[in-house]
């Protein structure tokens, strides 16, 4: 596996290597020990799986405050997503900031989402299918959002998104 550091303290992406033969290939896509040796949790305790039917589908940006924290590891299996990160955390370095990439099912990259970073995803085809695993189940009354469109952070979206749930366009702007 390739961990390559992202401007965001503590979010990764990671790369699984493949090994393959005349059959097709085989790789990691967690291993407990890579990850602990690099200080990142991986006591995931839920998997998520979420389809979105269409192009412009924007899911997020959510993230659960303490005691309810969660880190989180991200893969697109079908499709193509413009996968976002925004530093929540008070004390950060890198708070406010944004970081995005695109995670396919031909790259199979995944996110590395630290404790206290929301995170969202935005579709960029028709039938995009994302598996996730959390370190915590979800809790509605830790819930909190960053609204898409914060002027404040800034995420340069690829493609305008045109699909939202009525929550995740109520957000406050968290920079104002």
């Amino acid at each position: 596996m390739r961990f390559i550091g992202t401007p965001l303290a503590g979010a990764w992406l990671v790369e699984p290597e493949a090994r393959g033969d005349d059959r097709g290939f085989f790789a990691r896509m967690w291993d407990r020990d890579e990850f602990a040796a690099r200080g990142l949790r991986s006591d995931f305790v839920q998997c998520n799986n979420s389809l979105s039917r269409f192009k412009g589908t924007l899911r997020g940006l959510h993230y659960q405050i303490p005691p309810h924290a969660e880190a989180k590891l991200v893969r697109c299996v079908a499709g193509r997503i413009f996968d976002v990160i925004v530093d929540m955390r008070p004390d950060s370095s890198t708070g406010h900031s944004w970081f995005g990439a695109e995670l396919t099912s031909e790259n199979r990259s995944l996110m590395y989402v630290p404790e206290g970073c929301a995170h969202g995803y935005l579709a960029l085809e028709d039938g995009c299918e994302v598996i996730y695993m959390s370190t915590a189940a979800y809790a509605a009354e830790a819930e909190r959002g960053v609204r898409w469109d914060d002027p404040g952070i800034g995420i340069s979206w690829p493609i305008k998104p045109t699909i939202l749930t009525p929550k995740d366009r109520q957000w406050a702007d968290v920079t104002s």
